[in-house]
């Protein structure tokens, strides 16, 4: 008799264990993850080895990308499985026909780009840049920010002459006065600011949300979904280290980044809380008004639908996430 009971209390015990075991994060193989500078959760998180610990059986290799576009192309053709990009290198990417979803985002950061033009150029307005050189790269959040802010000036595409440079280069133009002005994002946009005290004519409050968005090919999304969970639970708690952090944050940034501190404080200052989830229904509208936007002026080969390639995670899941504070939906 008390040879059943034992058995039945560990088969009870086995049962209860079973959602938890099943909740556990199916951890992959290999994870390479894309990022930029800007990337904040995700330097903190390499800087500290939160993903390392997290899946201690998976081979982790992290790859830093110039801009958006680049990271992109390389998830496309399958050299990583998952990163951040801004707004527009997603609409691009869709529209070219490449394999890739939406799977999380962080909140906007609309006063984290800008149009700079020099300190002592003649240029006062937005209107002003009728038939001027404007350096920004190509299919970045700076391009839909160039879009909306020719438009409240009531300036039309061509009348401007784009000048598509990576952001090192384009900063080159810039202190050359080989262009007239130049769209472009933190941390670029914080380290000229201090370095060449450029005067701002718009940064994207009432443009641009400059959203940041996590992309994963197709594969992942359907192998790995708790996997994709757990990451995002861990940028959102390296965003509460930021927040709660600032100067030690800055120090990890500014090591893995060889930016100076000062830039890194600037661009930190005027970053909100961001913790990472799945993308609500206002998002993806408003992404859908990004692809519109280009699609409108012919910048992509054909319209595009940004919900067809937005992941949908399980419903138990989001419940979960519903009643957790600390991960709720920015």
């Amino acid at each position: 008799m008390n040879f059943v009971r034992r058995t039945l209390a560990v088969l009870g015990l086995t049962v209860a264990l079973w959602p938890i075991a099943q909740a556990q994060p199916d951890a992959p193989t290999q994870l390479r993850i894309g990022f930029q500078k800007s990337a904040v959760n995700l330097v903190i998180l390499k800087q500290q080895g939160a993903l390392e610990k997290r899946f201690p059986a998976t081979k982790l290799q992290w790859i830093e990308f110039p801009a958006g576009p680049q990271l992109l192309e390389a998830l496309a053709v399958g050299s990583l499985e998952i990163g951040l990009t801004g707004d527009s290198p997603p609409v691009f990417a869709q529209a070219a026909g490449k394999d890739l979803r939406y799977v999380g985002a962080e909140p906007p950061k609309p006063r984290s780009s800008a149009i700079l033009v020099k300190a002592d150029s003649p240029i006062q307005t937005l209107a002003e840049l009728k038939g001027k050189k404007l350096a920004l790269q190509k299919g970045s959040s700076a391009h839909y920010l160039t879009v909306r802010a020719l438009a409240k000036a009531g300036l039309q595409w061509s009348d401007i002459t784009p000048i598509y440079l990576p952001p090192s280069d384009a900063r080159a133009a810039f202190e050359k006065g080989a262009v007239d002005a130049w769209a472009i994002w933190d941390p670029f946009y914080a380290a000229t600011e201090i370095d060449l005290k450029p005067r701002v004519l718009t940064n994207g409050e009432g443009l641009s949300g400059n959203n940041s968005f996590y992309l994963a090919s197709t594969a992942f999304t359907q192998q790995h979904p708790a996997a994709l969970q757990a990451i995002f639970d861990e940028l959102t708690q390296a965003d509460a280290y930021v927040q709660s952090h600032r100067k030690e944050s800055a120090q990890l940034i500014a090591e893995f980044s060889g930016l100076p501190l000062a830039t890194v404080h600037r661009f930190i200052e005027r970053r909100p809380r961001s913790p990472t989830a799945p993308l609500p229904a206002a998002l993806v509208a408003d992404q859908q008004r990004v692809a519109d936007a280009f699609a409108q002026l012919g910048l992509i080969p054909k319209p595009v639908q940004v919900a067809e390639i937005v992941w949908q995670p399980a419903a138990p899941r989001l419940a979960q996430q519903s009643t957790t504070p600390a991960k709720a939906t920015p």
